[in-house]
């Protein structure tokens, strides 16, 4: 088994000159991305429909050890709420199909505003057809009950760990036989940058509840001035060092420019 390690999306301006090379246009991007990574999350399945025939695409302009894992739509998660789900989520499943055998984990965000409803999240797992990796990620203090607990081993889908300000946001939870960690914002210099040190403590939390042979996602969400690129090499290196199996990552990168970094920046997590 695996772990994955990969970045949240591939299409970022700001990733010109640092990951992309000039002369290299934007309809090129993904191969370029799939040649250095063996794996990605998208985020744009969050914000609007993406096509089958697009997703298609992206099944034949990838190496075949490729996987993409799909976040959920927020029609599902954010404005329904986790209510009246059927035809949303038919539709993200159905188009996320068109990646075939490289279709990985769907991960469901949770809202900050929906406090927990176990019996809801129940009824969309189980709507899940069987095959499909699972991933949810809560974010209400509300959600780390043993019943929450419960719902999630009954249906062999992952809690989300997630970190934010070198931080873990949820309880390290097992719910299933494989992971998904991601990380949303660092505190170091150039912001939102990971330094070594909460790295390194992320490699040895998996250590202490995975075994190697286990398939594990983590993905990247500090998008900003490439920081997600670098901090995946570094997470990568500390992983394999460790002893895990480790997908591809490039071995180096232009440097960062601090003078890019936007000054208020949100994570979008």
């Amino acid at each position: 088994m695996t772990l994955f390690v990969g970045t949240s999306g591939w299409q970022y301006a700001d990733w010109r000159g640092v990951f992309y090379p000039k002369g290299v246009g934007q309809r090129r991007w993904l191969e370029h991305y799939a040649q250095s990574f063996a794996t990605v999350e998208l985020n744009a399945a969050f914000y609007r429909p993406v096509k089958p025939t697009t997703f298609e695409s992206w099944r034949t302009r990838t190496p075949d050890d490729f996987v993409m894992a799909v976040k959920a739509s927020r029609v599902l998660t954010h404005y329904r709420r986790l209510l009246d789900f059927d035809i949303p989520l038919e539709r993200s499943l159905e188009a996320a199909r068109g990646l075939g055998p490289k279709l990985g984990p769907f991960l469901l965000q949770l809202p900050p505003t929906l406090p927990a409803e176990p019996e809801r999240l129940d009824a969309v797992l189980a709507a899940i057809p069987a095959g499909v990796r699972v991933a949810v990620e809560p974010r209400h203090e509300t959600w780390w009950t043993d019943e929450v607990r419960a719902v999630l081993k009954a249906h062999a889908a992952t809690l989300c760990w997630a970190d934010r300000l070198d931080q873990p946001l949820t309880p390290l939870w097992r719910t299933a036989d494989w992971g998904y960690l991601r990380f949303h914002e660092g505190t170091s210099d150039p912001r939102p940058l990971y330094d070594d040190a909460p790295l390194r403590d992320w490699v040895q939390r998996l250590g202490d509840t995975w075994d190697r042979d286990q398939d594990i996602f983590v993905y990247f969400n500090n998008d900003p001035n490439g920081a997600a690129l670098h901090n995946a090499i570094r997470f990568a290196d500390f992983a394999r060092t460790a002893g895990w199996p480790v997908t591809r990552t490039p071995g180096t990168l232009a440097p960062l420019h601090p003078e890019r970094t936007v000054g208020k920046w949100e994570t979008p997590w």
